[in-house]
């Protein structure tokens, strides 16, 4: 691996392992984001601190992070805008500075695609705010959108992320694995509604 794709590894983690939703609830007074609902850094999560702002401000956060990645990778090291996606979205789920416990992975991994390609990025948010508007059950919508990103690369003739993209959607369902077994059980909590 040469010195340039090293970099954008290093460069797409880093990026990657900002825990947004921690540093925006610890900010704003709403305490360790961590010891409240389901514990996770993500936007649903914060949106149980009751701040309808953080969260929004923390989905898109999480979402830039994974584009900025992409498009600085690629910018200086032509080629790298993958190896830094890859290291985002492992960032964002394993961020060295929370002992590898951050996020599921969703908001970030559409920042990735907004970065390597608009349709599939616009394909997924379709599938994701879809879901979520039917169903408000966040896991769900946030899993359903991760599996559309393969199947939209194959579909638009993207073999070369098609393989990259089922790997992510892996890692993201893989990070679902508590709300899959309360969705088994009936009590994944819906979005709007106090955790059960």
């Amino acid at each position: 691996m040469s010195f340039g794709l090293l970099l954008a590894l290093a460069l797409g983690y880093l990026l990657g392992s900002i825990p947004f939703g921690l540093i925006l609830t610890r900010l704003f007074g709403k305490g360790d984001i961590r010891a409240i609902g389901s514990g996770n850094i993500g936007a649903t999560n914060v949106l149980r601190t009751g701040s309808k702002g953080l969260a929004a401000a923390t989905l898109v956060l999480d979402a830039l992070k994974g584009t900025a990645a992409v498009l600085i990778a690629e910018q200086l090291w032509p080629g790298a805008g993958r190896i830094a996606a890859g290291a985002a979205l492992v960032g964002h789920l394993y961020p060295v500075w929370l002992r590898f416990k951050g996020g599921k992975g969703v908001a970030t991994l559409l920042g990735i695609l907004i970065g390597l390609a608009w349709p599939i990025a616009a394909i997924y948010a379709a599938v994701w705010i879809g879901l979520l508007l039917v169903l408000r059950i966040s896991s769900v919508a946030g899993i359903a959108a991760a599996v559309s990103a393969p199947v939209a690369a194959a579909l638009l003739g993207r073999p070369e992320l098609t393989v990259m993209l089922a790997a992510f959607a892996l890692l993201v369902v893989w990070q679902h694995r508590e709300n899959l077994a309360r969705l088994r059980a009936g009590t994944e909590p819906r979005v709007g509604r106090s955790r059960v």
